[in-house]
């Protein structure tokens, strides 16, 4: 059963309100996180004044084009394209990479369930188990190699048993189910962050000042090379055109002994040794 009018009119009031007084959101993707889950997630992010929005991609399109009916230059608009599959919006004024690690914190463990798609590899590694001997057809049948120790089988080699991207077999889930194995974690997933207009992947938040440093040194350094290469200064070829500039003084020092500078003398010095 859908939204009474009232309730529609109310969600529509909210998200708007929500869109003109935050100036940053997470975009979500909500895959097997359960309502309990959700619930510890949404008082994990609450001291940091961030509210996480669900609803119909439908609804969210509306009030997104009725805010640009309003006004059509509403940066809020590059959002339309985003709102595609189980999605959802964490709002916040909060600093993103706080927001983005108590998000990444509340992820729990989970079984692999049959037909489901791993987002991950699984291997089993080598060592024992809580199986019975009687139990060693089963690991035979999937072509495991194990031995009885003590009473118990153990797993000989790393079993590559599910590759991230396939649907996980009875088989499978039957494995690790048997090895008291939960081997995925579930949880919110950022797919694209929201920030005054905007929009870029998480994994900027993962730049550090010395990978801004280390890149804006790789740049200039490009464009002393360039600039020197065609024989035009720039403010990053002049370090180097200055010292250029100053072997090419001391050469001429050292080949005419009847013109010299200061910082010259030593390197003419070194050359009579």
């Amino acid at each position: 059963m859908g939204m009474s009018k009232e309730k529609k009119a109310d969600y529509f009031v909210r998200v708007e309100e929500l869109i003109n007084s935050y100036s940053k959101l997470f975009i979500v993707e909500v895959e097997n996180v359960g309502s309990l889950q959700m619930q510890q997630i949404r008082l994990a992010l609450r001291p940091l004044n961030t509210i996480v929005l669900m609803g119909k991609n439908t609804m969210m399109r509306k009030i997104i084009n009725d805010i640009l009916a309003k006004n059509p230059e509403h940066p809020f608009g590059a959002m339309l394209p985003l709102i595609v599959g189980n999605i959802g919006f964490v709002f916040t004024n909060n600093e993103l990479g706080a927001v983005r690690d108590v998000i990444l914190a509340n992820r729990v463990p989970a079984p692999a369930r049959v037909g489901g798609v791993a987002p991950i590899s699984v291997v089993v590694p080598p060592g024992a188990t809580d199986c019975d001997p009687g139990q060693t057809a089963f690991f035979q049948a999937l072509g495991i190699s194990t031995k009885i120790v003590k009473g118990r089988i153990e797993i000989t080699s790393p079993v590559d048993l599910i590759t991230a991207g396939e649907k996980v077999g009875p088989s499978e889930a039957a494995l690790l189910q048997k090895l008291d194995v939960k081997p995925f974690t579930y949880g919110l997933v950022i797919s694209n962050i929201y920030d005054n207009g905007s929009i870029f992947s998480p994994a900027v938040l993962d730049i550090t000042d010395d990978d801004l440093i280390a890149g804006f040194s790789d740049a200039c350094g490009s464009v002393a090379g360039l600039s020197m290469t065609i024989g035009f200064p720039t403010l990053a070829s002049a370090p180097n055109s200055m010292i250029n500039a100053f072997k090419t003084l001391v050469s001429i020092a050292v080949e005419c002994d009847g013109y010299s500078f200061e910082k010259a003398e030593a390197y003419k010095a070194a050359v009579k040794k």
